[in-house]
């Protein structure tokens, strides 16, 4: 077998290094180009909160003060509340602030609340029920036990956007199951109680 000369090295090297060279390039375009590719994208997500609102038309005066109470006596009016949201949410009314007399009057007092469109603070002509929020003959001591809004009583659906509630609150100093000797108690007696209703998102 002949050894290949110095000269015949060269050869065959200057001859093997443009193979190499056209092989790992083809290797590069095989590796570059083996699957067709593609993308979309989906650009400015963000995410936002939604608000929501709730006001009376009450002016921040109290609906109710009754000073000289007698047995029997009686009253109604009416209050306006309005949402304002960017998303739905329920209206729900319950107590707070309850003021205990020691002579139990708040046993005697007696609301009813019915929910409606028309009317408002100022009177309520035009008032058309929809729902009874509270069934006549709830005491106030009875309603001091819906104190939040978990329990609270009514439902009032709202949409997003403005929408209003007319509320009519009668109340009644009932004293018709009590003895002349029961009534004569309660004189100079003193009750109260706060009515609230608040909007919570669904």
């Amino acid at each position: 077998m002949r050894t290949p000369t110095p000269r015949t090295g060269k050869i065959v090297a200057a001859a093997a290094t443009p193979l190499a060279v056209l092989a790992a390039a083809g290797l590069v375009w095989q590796s570059s180009y083996a699957a067709f590719t593609g993308t979309t994208r989906n650009s400015g997500n963000e995410w936002s909160t939604g608000a929501v609102a709730l006001t009376d038309d009450d002016n921040g005066s109290a609906r109710f003060q009754v000073a000289g109470m007698v047995p029997m006596q009686t009253d109604t009016k009416c209050i306006k509340a309005t949402a304002n949201a960017s998303v739905p949410g329920t209206v729900r009314g319950y107590a707070v602030n309850p003021v205990v007399s020691a002579q139990g009057l708040e046993n005697h007092v007696k609301v009813e609340v019915a929910s409606g469109d028309g009317g408002g603070f100022g009177s309520c002509d035009g008032f058309v029920p929809v729902d009874t929020v509270i069934p006549a003959g709830t005491s106030l001591k009875q309603l001091a036990t819906f104190d939040e809004y978990a329990d609270a009583v009514g439902g009032w659906d709202v949409p997003a956007g403005t929408s209003s509630r007319t509320y009519r609150i009668t109340w009644t100093f009932d004293t018709s199951a009590l003895s002349q000797a029961e009534v004569d108690q309660l004189q100079g007696a003193k009750t109260g109680i706060d009515f609230q209703w608040e909007l919570q998102s669904s």
